[in-house]
């Protein structure tokens, strides 16, 4: 079956339907990575988008559900060159075309990803429409694909109720705004016994627990648009307790702290992104999904510095807090998919929450 991929500027892709048949509006994005699509697809940080793989053979050692992310996917949509029907990995449980079919989650094959990826890069990220409908009318579409908006992206993904990973070592509250799953299991394999809260949880519910130190997990959306959440960040920035935040956690205790964020061009998403860090000037090779960034003008001096940047474009890529046991990281050091150049950053936390206590 035909499917259609339409841009908000008025470019149409024309290619074959895979996935659900379902017709969807979503913000169009792409990722650079070569491996590690089933992880990209149960990435909570693509709540609201729909993503594109440039890597054009996708799908060639099939779906291991151990190697999930989170519960299910998160895309709206899914935008490949080629689609391998027939995987070969003994681990394999499924084709990623049964996985979409399971999920409900359109997509569509054939297309010129490059292309695809060219027209993002130099024009932006823009909104887009999946459909299979071969009469679709651009003057009714284009409209409404101007006027999508990802909303309430953290309260669709984070988790439901506490739970918890046992461990012997350092209390850790880890607050969920889309968590994926290997930041908890990387501190729980470092002993720590970690405990997960949800996006919303009140300050005064995580201090009160005694925590040895605090982990804000990434998510999706715009960091501006979690209001209630910078609030409570507040208050566990005036704490005192060790903190650690990723990915959409940076930026929050960014804003938290007085600075401001903005959307980037067309983001970062991809396992090959080379961060400095400015500390010990080693270079790290991150894996990165993020479509903001923290505006480095904005940053009270007294307060934070940059700790990490962007070796290709010097954007900041993390910061570490004056008097405060706070540092915090754009990139994704527990990686998966990626590479594990930059987790060594868990052992620093560990450390930062050992001197706390002595």
């Amino acid at each position: 079956m035909k499917a259609f991929l339409i841009l908000e500027d008025g470019n149409v892709f024309e290619g074959t339907s895979i996935g659900s048949k379902k017709e969807i509006i979503s913000e169009i994005v792409f990722n650079t990575s070569m491996t590690g699509y089933l992880e990209v697809l149960t990435d909570p940080s693509y709540t609201g988008q729909a993503v594109c793989m440039t890597y054009p053979l996708i799908g060639n050692y099939g779906i291991a559900y151990q190697d999930m992310e989170s519960k299910k996917p998160w895309p709206d949509g899914y935008i490949v060159r080629e689609l391998s029907r027939i995987p070969s990995n003994f681990r394999s449980e499924g084709t990623i075309q049964d996985f979409l079919e399971k999920n409900d989650i359109p997509g569509i094959a054939g297309i010129d990803t490059r292309s695809l990826t060219k027209i993002l890069r130099e024009k932006g990220t823009m909104n887009g429409m999946i459909t299979t409908n071969e009469n679709y009318n651009l003057d009714e579409i284009l409209p409404k694909l101007k006027e999508y908006v990802v909303k309430d992206a953290v309260k669709r993904s984070t988790c439901s109720e506490i739970s918890h990973l046992e461990g012997d070592g350092f209390k850790v509250a880890l607050m969920d705004f889309g968590a994926k799953r290997n930041i908890a299991r990387s501190l729980n394999e470092r002993g720590c016994d970690v405990t997960i809260y949800p996006a919303f949880t009140k300050a005064e519910e995580i201090l009160a627990a005694n925590p040895d130190g605090i982990m804000l997990s990434n998510g999706p959306g715009d960091p501006k648009e979690c209001t209630s959440i910078i609030e409570e960040l507040k208050k566990l920035y005036q704490s005192d307790t060790p903190i650690f935040a990723i990915c959409l956690g940076h930026q929050l205790m960014a804003l938290a702290t007085g600075a401001d964020t903005h959307k980037m061009k067309y983001g970062h998403r991809g396992a090959n992104h080379p961060v400095k860090d400015l500390k010990s000037g080693r270079v790290y090779i991150s894996s990165q999904n993020h479509g903001y960034v923290v505006d480095e003008s904005t940053i009270n001096p007294d307060i934070a510095e940059v700790g990490f940047i962007n070796v290709n474009d010097k954007t900041i890529e993390g910061l570490r807090y004056k008097n405060k046991d706070i540092f915090t990281v754009q990139f994704h050091p527990e990686a998966c998919p990626g590479p594990q150049d930059s987790n060594v950053l868990f052992n620093e936390f560990i450390t930062m929450m050992e001197n706390r206590r002595k």
